[in-house]
């Protein structure tokens, strides 16, 4: 009885869903039915990051010299991390207005730790990163065990938490950051031999990961990417990195014998590592899938034995705690941490990680659309600046984008729940 089942329920799947080892036509008509379904993914902004890139490249020369390329990652960085976090709150269906301003309080933390207490650097971001995380918590526990809309909650928070950074840094109003170690994270370059060294450890490790995840579906009976796809994706990859790397190993400075510029900025591997440890945690383990459970649908997950209380407070402390390292950064970058600090960044993290494809609605989202999103909101931010534009006019383009973003994302839920006839 079962065998005839199982023959009769393969039989409905397409051919190519059938064989173990999918080939390059197979996996090409398997994303051309997820993109029919409504399921897009990052497919949009990658399509407008390259239109950007043209259009900005044709209308200011700067725009593409390897000072200003560089720039892009240690502009977007802040947004970049915060993105990251949010997109674990996102794939519930939740919000965290507050993300912003926790950044503050731990970049506010981490000045008064370094100046007026005299901590070591360590004992400074390690206290910052706990406040983060306790804040976290703090917010899981009022949405997940009382009940409080997290828009309510966190949008609280956001006011309450603006308060607390004038407590944090007094009278003063502004704070400077003078430790080198914290400063190197967003001003400071790699050697150019081990920028190589970690272009060959990110494509080998890629080639690695997509290999050992093949053989693990394999053996398990599922169907699994040819070799031929992988290293087709680890090609692309290698080619798109090295263009990167030997941008960023050109000289960039205008007067190189006094201040030599050149080698990937200290973030860009810090933020590959991030994407890799939240990436692994969403996709290969089993609160991952959790997370996606409950975020396609919270009453079939609880019924599933899923604890959605838990899940709950574990996102939001993720989002807190990586809220707090983006705080850290944004202290490096701007070498001192005042009263406005991640005031207003938390609107540009969440536009980063909707345009760069996560949901809004929970369920559907992955790390790798903070990396895209927060390239789109980078490039809008440095071209328009290039190109003399205002801060207000910025704000407006963005939001404009977001809202396209946001509209495309209730259209393809609409289409993929059978709504749009």
């Amino acid at each position: 009885m079962s065998t005839e089942s199982s023959t009769d329920v393969n039989t409905e799947l397409p051919k190519y869903m059938q064989r173990k080892s999918l080939s390059i036509a197979d996996t090409w008509n398997a994303y051309r039915v997820k993109i029919r379904s409504g399921d897009m993914g990052s497919l949009p902004a990658v399509i407008g990051l390259i239109v950007l890139v043209a259009l900005f490249s044709s209308l200011n020369p700067v725009f593409f010299t390897p000072l200003n390329f560089a720039n892009f990652f240690t502009q977007a960085a802040v947004v970049v991390i915060l993105a990251m976090g949010l997109i674990f709150v996102l794939l519930l269906g939740e919000i965290d207005l507050s993300a912003g301003v926790t950044s503050g309080v731990s970049g506010a933390l981490l000045a008064v730790g370094l100046t007026r207490w005299g901590l070591t650097w360590p004992i400074a971001v390690a206290v910052s990163l706990l406040a983060g995380v306790a804040i976290g918590i703090f917010i899981g526990l009022l949405v997940a065990k009382v009940g409080i809309p997290s828009f309510v909650v966190t949008l609280a928070l956001f006011l309450a938490f603006q308060g607390l950074i004038l407590v944090i840094i007094g009278e003063g109003g502004n704070i400077r950051v003078t430790n080198e170690v914290i400063l190197a994270i967003q001003n400071n370059n790699m050697p150019i031999w081990m920028g190589w060294i970690f272009y060959a450890v990110v494509v080998g490790g890629y080639l690695l990961f997509a290999y050992t995840g093949r053989m693990r579906r394999l053996a398990r009976g599922f169907s699994a990417t040819s070799l031929s796809v992988i290293l087709i994706k680890t090609g692309v990859i290698a080619a798109v990195g090295f263009a990167t790397v030997y941008a960023l190993s050109l000289e960039r400075s205008t007067n190189p014998e006094l201040n030599p510029l050149s080698g990937i900025p200290i973030i860009v591997p810090i933020i590959a590592l991030l994407t890799l440890v939240f990436g692994f945690v969403l996709d290969r383990t089993s609160f991952g899938r959790h997370i996606y459970a409950v975020g396609g649908n919270v009453e079939a997950a609880r019924r599933a034995g899923i604890n959605v209380s838990h899940i709950r407070i574990a996102v939001f402390t993720i989002c807190s705690g990586t809220a707090a390292f983006a705080g850290i950064v944004f202290a490096s970058r701007a070498a001192s941490v005042d009263p406005n600090a991640g005031k207003f960044i938390v609107l540009n993290a969440i536009a980063a990680a909707v345009i760069g494809g996560t949901s809004l609605f929970g369920g559907r989202g992955r790390i790798h659309d903070a990396l895209i999103g927060g390239a789109v909101v980078a490039v809008i931010d440095n071209g328009m600046g290039l190109l003399g534009y205002s801060a207000g006019v910025k704000l407006m383009i963005t939001g404009a984008v977001l809202m396209l973003a946001a509209g495309a994302d209730a259209l393809s839920r609409k289409r993929s729940s059978g709504v749009m006839r």
